[in-house]
């Protein structure tokens, strides 16, 4: 996360507008990122990352400069993620063995697969990649993010969610287990063995709408599918399994997702 200056949060803390708008600026990528490789649900993690920055902006004079104030906006955004009724309430509950099921669904035969540069191909390998880590429940989701995804070492990740570093090991090694054995078994970015290959997938996953006919804004500046591949391909299986999980590219915030914050800070006369 980009680091917010002690002035800008001094200011911030003192009312500043200004400060605190740049303060807003200044997080939300890293906030909205989260939310949505927990989520993987565009809409679902641009409404929580809102409510996540509005409530960094109302406990703000609760931060006490025992930890980085990075890691103290991560916990915020963790509580939120893992209490939140709307956010209980909407979670799937999938697991690997339906996902692996789901996958191999309608795959196309090689004379119907989708041609390897096919311009949809990268959004179904991100939202696929995304999707995978539905089938963790929220703790051990949590977990991998930060640990295996955005590569907090894991005596900040077990600060952020307020574990000892002992428990956070445990749940980091169990979900990271269960996500490469089922990379290694049902991924063809990662194994060759795999029955699911994204050109034989997509035929299908466009006819039942999960994958539109035009690339998301949103995911514009993720690698392409055929850099990912060939990286992939020259992986081992863990090494794979990662660079599979961290080629999403930036998942910025919505453009205005921080004035619209502001907005809704502001009281009305």
């Amino acid at each position: 996360m980009t680091q917010v200056s002690d002035t800008t949060l001094a200011l911030a803390n003192e009312g500043d507008a200004a400060a605190l708008g740049q303060l807003v600026e200044t997080i939300q990528d890293q906030v909205h990122r989260l939310a949505l490789r927990m989520l993987a649900d565009p809409e679902a993690a641009q409404d929580a990352t809102q409510e996540i920055l509005i409530r960094v902006i109302t406990k703000l004079s609760t931060f006490n400069a025992e930890s980085r104030f990075e890691t103290w906006v991560y916990r915020v955004a963790t509580n939120y993620l893992l209490t939140a009724r709307k956010i209980l309430a909407r979670d799937p509950g999938l697991s690997f063995d339906f996902f692996a099921e789901d996958l191999v669904n309608g795959l196309a035969d090689d004379a119907h697969a989708a041609p390897e540069d096919h311009i949809m191909l990268n959004e179904l390998r991100i939202k696929c990649t995304m999707a995978m880590l539905l089938c963790l429940d929220l703790n051990h989701r949590a977990a991998y993010v930060l640990g295996d995804v955005l590569e907090f070492d894991q005596s900040e990740a077990a600060e952020i969610l307020e574990i000892s570093t002992a428990n956070y090991r445990q749940r980091l090694s169990r979900a990271r287990k269960a996500v490469e054995t089922f990379t290694a078994q049902s991924c063809g970015l990662t194994s060759t063995k795999a029955a699911c290959k994204c050109p034989k997938r997509l035929p299908a996953a466009m006819a039942m709408g999960r994958i539109g006919s035009t690339p998301s804004p949103a995911l514009a500046d993720a690698p392409q599918y055929a850099h990912v591949k060939s990286k992939a391909e020259a992986l081992e299986t863990r090494l794979s399994t990662l660079k599979l999980q961290r080629s999403t590219g930036a998942l910025a915030a919505p453009k205005g997702l921080a004035q619209e914050v502001m907005k809704l800070m502001t009281p009305t006369t």
